[in-house]
């Protein structure tokens, strides 16, 4: 019996790949996953980045001002962490934004990201949904 660990790693698809019907299952070459819909965490992330880069200020100063860690800040803005709404409030006004407009701001870009699909035939009749709609 060896003690050699293999070098490989096994993974484990969150979503299972879908085969098309008559493809010949298992063996047929792999599909092109159609891309994914983004996280609201991105959104949001964005939109404070791109209001950020817009006032030419910097994290360090942004953080400060809204008395949050600069590394935590920039996880926000790369979408690495879920911000509670006190945390995304103290944000928004450090950047002279209220929540709502904040929101707004990742909710259009989730709209436009909506659109797209729907141009590309990838969302279903009763998806078509403009505004914004947030359940606890």
């Amino acid at each position: 019996m060896s003690t050699h660990a293999p070098n490989e790693a096994h993974v484990i698809p969150l979503r299972p790949q879908t085969v098309p019907p008559g493809s010949g299952g298992a063996t047929s070459t792999p599909q092109t996953p159609a891309p994914r819909e983004p996280l609201w965490r991105d959104l949001v992330g964005d939109a404070l980045r791109r209001e950020r880069l817009a006032q030419e200020r910097t994290l360090k100063d942004v953080a400060e001002t809204a008395r949050i860690s600069m590394p935590y800040l920039s996880e926000l803005e790369r979408g690495r962490k879920e911000a509670s709404s006190e945390v995304l409030a103290a944000a928004a006004q450090a950047l002279g934004l209220g929540l709502a407009d904040l929101l707004s701001l990742a909710q259009d870009e989730l709209a436009r990201h909506a659109r797209s699909r729907v141009g590309r035939g990838r969302t279903s009749p009763t998806a078509r949904y403009d505004g914004l709609c947030l359940a606890a």
